[in-house]
């Protein structure tokens, strides 16, 4: 049941930004309720303010960033007026938090069970048994399997939902009257995020807790806000019931998001006949092995079990499933990052698989890759046009030549040749993801590797970048391996879907079979796991 009284009242909440920065405020005027036994799902791109204004309420806003007016009011006290000893008791006890990356925010030194039991520990709860006690019973409730083996394990142990459970049990440790979550699911893939929101909304249910949710997905707003507040460049531009903004947006930029979503319309596929295979893959087999230690049995896992694809001149063929399911492995073998244990990759004939010392190194510019996180492959200390001319340098083309190249491509991406002496962390993370575009297509390649090259991103680059990607695919003849957990993004620029699981080729067909009409239970599983799409119209 809901009881309108607020657990939190965010009034006109104005947070001030450092000198220098490229606005001058975080949030501005910014006020809504959470009430208890609700989900109030905050909505907006990086950089809208969502998260900042949760860390106002834990009292965890980064040095420089300061409450220039306005309340957060909890249980009638302003939280704004706390001092640090103060949040800290809050913290935990009766507002619990979940990051979005549970590896930044769990000790990798520290078994499971004892990061839990520290948080009863902190707040002087129960003794040394009860607290081992409740933490098995807490692992328990939030769906690990085997918990009496994962409170022993280390977070590295754990897969990433596992670990997004663990930090939701400890957020849920104390039952506290606030939960804020912050992008809790954005790093996961589908199936996952799909068992994510579920184990929120049923402990919201079971608890009554009062529930703020931050996302930039409004698939996972469909699928677990009660009430939605819209936010961008700091202010609210829309506040009112799911059912309000999700299916009658006022607001333009509401609009926007909404029609940034991966359509559940495929395009139509292409008649024409496929030309010799640029790629051929046969036969891959790669097996990982561990050696086991003390308390750990030597482990096998077969990353790739027998798969064989081609991809034409022109053509993008997208590896779609869930993490472990080999897809990033098959993508690090084609590009010659991971060496397969059997088979084969063809290039236009040659044995590319095979090849080594000089004649890799002539043919290597052929096949480049784009990464996930593209903050985490570039040189910080590097300049970007540097970053992108670094490949045709190292190949022997003239420093000059190569950063007239540079500028060019960044002119190509989007972002302009006055990019080229700027720093990778002056730049948001779509106009990053700009930059490893360009940086793969320096080297002139025939087939680019795209390894989840989209899945951090808001909805809205998300759509920008696939545009970007689809356009320079066109105009330079290029060949595309899109590797992605999302089949409806897969579905929106690829020619070719091939679905994996753990390590086998489950499905594959043109976009239009494998969405709109799947064969496989595990292809329908995926598809049934996609966040709002319950929500949406038929597909056409």
């Amino acid at each position: 049941m809901n009881d309108t009284t607020p657990v939190l009242s965010i009034r006109d909440l104005t947070l001030a930004l450092p000198e220098g920065a490229d606005r001058d405020y975080a949030v501005e005027d910014v006020s809504y309720d959470v009430a208890r036994g609700e989900i109030m799902c905050v909505v907006g791109e990086s950089g809208s303010g969502k998260s900042m204004a949760a860390n106002a309420v834990m009292g965890l806003l980064p040095k420089g960033v300061s409450a220039s007016g306005g309340e957060v009011l909890f249980d009638g006290q302003d939280l704004l007026t706390l001092d640090e000893k103060q949040h800290r008791q809050l913290r935990g006890l009766r507002i619990g938090m979940i990051f979005q990356e549970p590896m930044t925010a769990l000790n990798p030194l520290m078994r499971v069970g004892a990061q839990i039991a520290e948080v009863f520990e902190a707040h002087g709860k129960y003794n040394a048994r009860e607290r081992q006690e409740r933490a098995l019973a807490l692992l328990d409730e939030v769906g690990i399997p085997q918990p009496e083996r994962a409170i022993r394990a280390y977070p590295f142990q754990l897969s990433g939902g596992q670990r997004q459970r663990v930090m939701i049990a400890m957020a849920l440790a104390l039952e506290p009257e606030l939960l804020i979550a912050d992008e809790p699911t954005t790093a996961l893939d589908v199936t996952t995020q799909a068992q994510i929101l579920e184990l929120i909304r049923n402990l919201q249910r079971r608890h009554g807790m009062a529930v703020m949710f931050i996302t930039h997905d409004f698939g996972v707003v469909a699928e677990i806000a009660t009430r939605v507040c819209v936010m961008r460049h700091g202010r609210i531009v829309e506040l009112g019931t799911a059912g309000e903004v999700l299916d009658n947006p006022q607001h333009a930029y509401t609009r926007a998001l909404l029609d940034a979503i991966p359509s559940n319309v495929v395009p139509q596929s292409r008649d024409a006949e496929r030309p010799a295979p640029l790629l051929e893959v046969k036969h891959l087999h790669k097996v990982f092995r561990s050696r086991g230690g003390l308390f750990k049995p030597a482990r096998e896992v077969r990353a790739l079990d027998d798969i064989s694809f081609t991809l034409a001149p022109g053509e993008t063929v997208g590896i779609v499933g869930e993490s472990g399911s080999g897809k990033s492995t098959l993508g690090r073998c084609v590009v010659r990052l991971e060496h397969p244990d059997s088979g084969s990759v063809m290039l236009s004939g040659i044995d590319y698989s095979s090849l080594k010392g000089d004649t890799l190194r002539r043919e290597r510019h052929r096949v480049q890759m784009i990464f996930q996180d593209p903050y985490a492959s570039l040189n910080p200390r590097h300049r970007v046009g540097y970053a992108i001319a670094q490949g045709p340098i190292a190949n022997g083309v003239p420093r000059a030549q190569a950063m007239r190249r540079a500028e060019e491509l960044l002119e190509l991406v989007g972002l302009g040749a006055v990019a080229v002496d700027r720093f990778p962390h002056e730049f948001s993370g779509g106009q990053r993801q700009r930059i490893g575009i360009a940086r793969a297509l320096a080297l002139d390649p025939e087939l680019i590797v795209a390894d989840e090259a989209v899945s951090a991103l808001d909805v809205s680059i998300q759509a920008q970048v696939l545009e970007l990607l689809d356009e320079l695919k066109r105009k330079l003849s290029l060949s595309l391996l899109f590797i992605t957990h999302d089949l409806r993004v897969a579905a929106q620029i690829c020619d070719t879907i091939i679905v994996m699981q753990q390590g086998r080729i489950v499905e594959e067909g043109t976009a239009q079979e494998v969405f709109l009409n799947p064969r496989e239970p595990y292809t329908r599983q995926l598809l049934d796991a996609i966040p709002g799409r319950a929500h949406e119209p038929a597909m056409a």
